[in-house]
């Protein structure tokens, strides 16, 4: 029996991404997945026996212009570059603070019951790395944010799993990951390489239902 829930995922094609659609269309308290995308996407990216995904072409650009999506149960935002991929800080920020900023407001706006976020392990506004400095501030800016129900960061370390857009610093986690999930105990757990599908699993375990 499938459950009545309707879930909302921004970033459906990343690496934790696609991930955590997989686990939602197999999920039985979700009824729906709607999943805001940049561009068309493939049905056979997903295994959907239940025809459960409702894939829509929006422009990230003008997100505020798709409020009436964010009427949902739960919002899971999956958003993420790099400065490489981004092309300059400005446009890095835009795609790591703005949208998920905004994605935030709207989830606000609809009182969804609440919103779940990749972050990173490390994020602190006052790093003097840029990349972790921008996830701080985010951090900072929704979690201040009055009357969001419920909010949460997850704080992954490096990101396992097949890219289609390959990270150096990522492949070589993903070369040493068990070494590393060995080695890294106690405080340093937490920056032990995490598979996707781990990520993912957490973000639906911060939910509320």
């Amino acid at each position: 029996m499938t459950g009545n829930k309707t879930a909302l995922v921004l970033g459906a094609t990343g690496l934790v991404g696609r991930a955590l659609v997989q686990q939602l269309l197999s999920d039985p308290r979700y009824s729906r997945i709607i999943c805001l995308l940049r561009r068309p996407m493939p049905a056979a990216v997903f295994d959907d026996a239940d025809r459960k995904l409702q894939p829509i072409v929006i422009d990230f650009a003008q997100l505020q212009d798709y409020q009436g999506y964010f009427n949902v149960n739960h919002v899971y935002c999956c958003l993420g570059t790099t400065l490489k991929q981004a092309g300059s800080k400005s446009a890095f920020r835009k795609v790591d603070f703005e949208y998920i900023h905004i994605a935030a407001q709207l989830t606000r706006a609809q009182r969804c019951a609440s919103f779940v976020w990749v972050s990173s392990v490390g994020a602190n506004a006052n790093s003097k790395n840029f990349y972790l400095r921008v996830k701080g501030e985010l951090e900072n800016a929704i979690m201040r944010m009055p009357q969001l129900k419920h909010a949460t960061a997850v704080r992954p370390s490096l990101l396992i799993g097949a890219r289609s857009n390959p990270r150096k610093l990522e492949d070589f986690g993903q070369k040493f990951a068990p070494l590393l999930r060995k080695i890294l105990v106690g405080k340093l757990r937490k920056y032990r390489p995490a598979y996707a599908k781990e990520v993912a699993a957490k973000m639906i375990l911060q939910q509320r239902f």
